[in-house]
């Protein structure tokens, strides 16, 4: 778990990025089985005006541009937030290996929270999940943004 502090924190400055368009700061990296970051996403709702611009969505379509292909068999997602349903469709779509992510997502949760489907042994493609990497940290900037929207 330890090894993946470092590309958490780096998943914070995305979220950081989020929160400066006025988006709800989550933000997301897939790496690929070298190690290397092949794709940075935040959420972009605002900014595009796209409900589908999830930190996760926006994360996978740069990972497969880079790898020329939708299959991410093998790739790593850093997530700051537990994905909602449609960023764990998309997840167990792209093939990823293993998601990991911070905070807990109580509300719309679907990897453990309110749902949990990436784990379903009905589906096809089963994905490693390693939950609460910087949980705190990630909690805590989704907090102080609602915070400061009140």
């Amino acid at each position: 778990m330890s090894d993946y502090i470092p590309l958490m924190r780096t998943a914070l400055l995305q979220a950081g990025e989020a929160w400066a368009t006025d988006d709800v700061p989550v933000g997301a990296l897939v790496i690929n089985p070298e190690g290397e970051i092949k794709g940075k996403g935040n959420n972009q709702r605002e900014e595009l005006s796209d409900p589908t611009a999830h930190a996760e969505i926006v994360a996978l379509r740069a990972a497969a541009l880079a790898a020329e292909s939708w299959r991410l068999d093998g790739h790593t997602l850093v997530v700051t937030l537990e994905p909602c349903a449609m960023c764990a469709g998309a997840i167990a779509q792209s093939r990823i290996k293993t998601l990991v992510f911070g905070a807990w997502d109580e509300k719309a949760g679907a990897v453990g929270s309110v749902w949990d489907v990436l784990r379903d042994p009905r589906a096809p493609h089963q994905v490693q999940v390693i939950a609460g990497v910087l949980e705190e940290e990630c909690a805590e900037i989704l907090r102080a943004f609602f915070k400061a929207r009140r």
